[in-house]
């Protein structure tokens, strides 16, 4: 009996030490499969029509953050809009966050991704003012649409922009 019990844990040992994978020297490489699922945001985007021109930009940080930039630009040399993004993804869990300088005393709001399919992303923040949810969906032109939605001062509102990828 002491034999099976011992044969069963080092295979229960060795079943778990397999699933993980290793760089040369050893070291545990971790996955980041929850950021994997933006993988398709990365480059730069842009939507300009008369009032100005929306840019949203996305970029590996390291191997658990995407790195982003989103700004408006009226006039040319404008800037009246102008956030800090990240994707981040901690353990189990995606993170957008969003720093808007002048706004929450500079501190980032979190929005954690509620639901995800092949070409959709969904954040959300329901103790956030505004906006409470944050959607990005790849589209079959290979544009973006990005959806902030929410209750501001008691009324639902909703704002979409459309964007094309940068070339």
């Amino acid at each position: 009996m002491k034999n099976t019990v011992f044969s069963l844990l080092i295979l229960v040992l060795l079943a778990s030490v397999s699933c993980n994978k290793y760089d040369a020297k050893g070291n545990l490489i971790k996955e980041y499969n929850e950021l994997a699922k933006a993988k398709w945001l990365e480059g730069e985007w842009e939507k300009t029509d008369s009032l100005g021109t929306l840019i949203e930009i996305w970029q590996p940080k390291n191997d658990s953050t995407f790195a982003g930039q989103s700004y408006y630009i009226q006039n040319e040399k404008d800037t009246i809009h102008n956030e800090q993004i990240e994707l981040i993804q901690d353990k189990e869990h995606l993170i957008y966050s969003a720093t808007v300088k002048g706004e929450n005393n500079n501190t980032a709001i979190p929005f954690q991704l509620t639901k995800d399919e092949d070409s959709l992303l969904i954040f959300e923040n329901p103790k956030h003012d505004y906006p409470q949810k944050l959607e990005y969906r790849l589209l079959k032109n290979k544009g973006i649409s990005i959806v902030v939605s929410g209750k501001e001062k008691g009324k639902s509102s909703t704002t979409t922009y459309l964007l094309s990828k940068k070339k």
